[in-house]
């Protein structure tokens, strides 16, 4: 892995963020709206600065490993990415309300850790198989 040169310094600063639908609504198991997810954290990510390595969306749940800068936490990382990403989508499905009256897409809760060189090829192999686990579920 590489690192990120930053204003006065250098650094390696990669997270492994999860996040969930409220209520565990497979929201995207319809191709569009797993489409649509994967868009708007792709945009959110680079309207702030967040890099991905990996994005895999699930039916129900989100692995992203990002490289952040380096005075971004993982809470302030995954709540850009959640915040941004539920704007989009409502207002680009507004039917959305239907299901979330209050406008959370996403629940409250989140997961995240660093990684560091030793466990990054560990992890994203772990990412990469939960997405052929989702592919494989389709069919």
């Amino acid at each position: 892995m590489s690192l990120s040169s930053y204003q006065h310094g250098v650094y390696q600063n990669l997270y492994h963020l999860v996040f969930v639908t409220k209520y565990r609504y497979q929201m995207m198991r319809k191709p569009k709206y797993r489409e649509a997810v994967k868009d708007a954290l792709i945009d959110a990510a680079l309207r702030h600065g967040i890099k991905f390595l990996e994005l895999v969306v699930m039916n129900d749940h989100v692995h992203v490993i990002a490289e952040c800068h380096p005075s971004m936490s993982q809470a302030k990382a995954i709540n850009l990415l959640k915040g941004a990403s539920a704007k989009r989508l409502f207002e680009d499905y507004p039917n959305l309300s239907l299901r979330y009256p209050r406008h959370h897409f996403w629940t409250a809760g989140k997961a995240g850790r660093s990684v560091g060189d030793a466990d990054k090829e560990t992890v994203v192999d772990y990412v990469r198989r939960q997405a052929e686990q989702t592919i494989l579920q389709q069919f």
